[in-house]
């Protein structure tokens, strides 16, 4: 089969389970740089090798190397649906599915009343988020410049650079957000954040001033 696509595969399987390269190597007995070199299509995995990652991801051997249908439909429950609550009392809430080689994450946002979530890094050249907000007021830094967005109001910004949110307002505001990023074996998003459940958009991020006023500062 083709490796690219059986490497994404891995990958994909892998941060579904929120699994470092480390984890699965020490779950699978196979190398870190042989997992590293399968995910991005370098090396042809033997049978033996294949069998033993499988087994690292509990799943069939079959469920690596047999083409998926070219109409693959995912659904995710909301019993599935991954929720982390944050110090500060915010939430958010993971909707979409990981399906492997897609980039994309869809997570839905609760902020409190006078809560600033922090600064989150950029993201890699060529990515895209998109904001809308169900309800209250947010205030949204890209780079220097801020906006502010009521209800039903929505954007778009280039995501290779810093941003963060904040609610400033006195009730709760609820938002969505969509995050597309370059899909790459060799050092996606994802990955990188693995530690956050394999989410694209809960990376590693600087408490906000509220936060940090409060102490009460995010765990990176």
């Amino acid at each position: 089969m083709n490796l690219e696509v059986l490497g994404q595969r891995i990958q994909g399987l892998r941060v579904e389970r929120a699994m470092t390269l480390r984890d699965l190597a020490d779950r699978s007995s196979v190398s870190v740089s042989m997992l590293s070199s399968v995910e991005r299509g370098a090396k042809a995995p033997t049978v033996v090798v294949l069998d033993r990652i499988a087994s690292g991801l509990d799943v069939p051997l079959a469920r690596l190397v047999t083409e998926p249908d070219a109409d693959r439909v995912v659904v995710r429950r909301a019993a599935e649906q991954d929720i982390v609550d944050e110090p500060g009392g915010w939430r958010r809430t993971i909707l979409t599915p990981v399906v492997p080689g897609v980039s994309f994450e869809w997570v839905r946002m609760i902020l409190p009343a006078d809560c600033d979530a922090g600064t989150f890094p950029a993201y890699a050249a060529g990515s895209h988020e998109f904001i809308a907000v169900r309800s209250g007021t947010l205030t949204l830094t890209v780079a220097d410049r801020e906006f502010l967005l009521e209800t039903g109001d929505s954007l778009y910004f280039a995501a290779h650079v810093p941003y963060g949110y904040a609610n400033s307002g006195t009730v709760p505001c609820t938002y969505d957000v969509a995050a597309l990023t370059p899909f790459s074996s060799a050092d996606s998003v994802a990955d990188r954040s693995v530690r956050k459940r394999g989410s694209l958009i809960m990376r590693p991020r600087r408490p906000g001033a509220r936060a940090r006023a409060r102490g009460t500062a995010p765990e990176v």
